[in-house]
């Protein structure tokens, strides 16, 4: 059994992310994602298999960026957008991972529509520092 730092746990979810959204690369993206992985997002289908199935089914113009990580223990939160996806907006998300055994073992995610400036009641961006074109 290998225990990952959180320092450890940030970097391996930045990997895994930029290996399954932006390089679509599903065969070296199952050594980040544990066999046993628990999805609870409302939009996405059971285990690993079924993020993967929900990545093959969009745009090949998916990005991820991401724009904060933070981590504490076994989890990790990572403030990002999701660009390219087929959708009118961007999605900027909040995921929520836990790890064990150096994996992504669990999922948990608050997704939001990108704001416009001038749907923006703050006037700010929700990510980054200037609003979508």
């Amino acid at each position: 059994m290998s225990k990952t730092t959180p320092e450890q746990n940030k970097a391996l979810v930045l990997e895994a992310f930029d290996t399954l959204f932006n390089k679509r690369d599903y065969a070296a993206a199952e050594r980040f994602w544990s066999d046993r992985y628990i999805q609870h997002s409302a939009h996405i289908a059971p285990g690993r298999e079924g993020l993967f199935a929900l990545i093959r089914t969009l745009p090949d113009t998916l990005r991820y960026e991401n724009q904060l990580v933070v981590a504490e223990g076994d989890y990790v939160i990572a403030h990002g957008r999701f660009s390219g996806n087929g959708r009118p907006a961007a999605w900027i998300a909040a995921d929520v991972v836990r790890f064990e055994d150096g994996k992504l073992a669990e999922h948990w995610d608050v997704l939001q529509d990108e704001a416009t400036e001038a749907q923006s009641v703050s006037g700010l961006p929700m990510f980054g520092d200037r609003f979508p074109a």
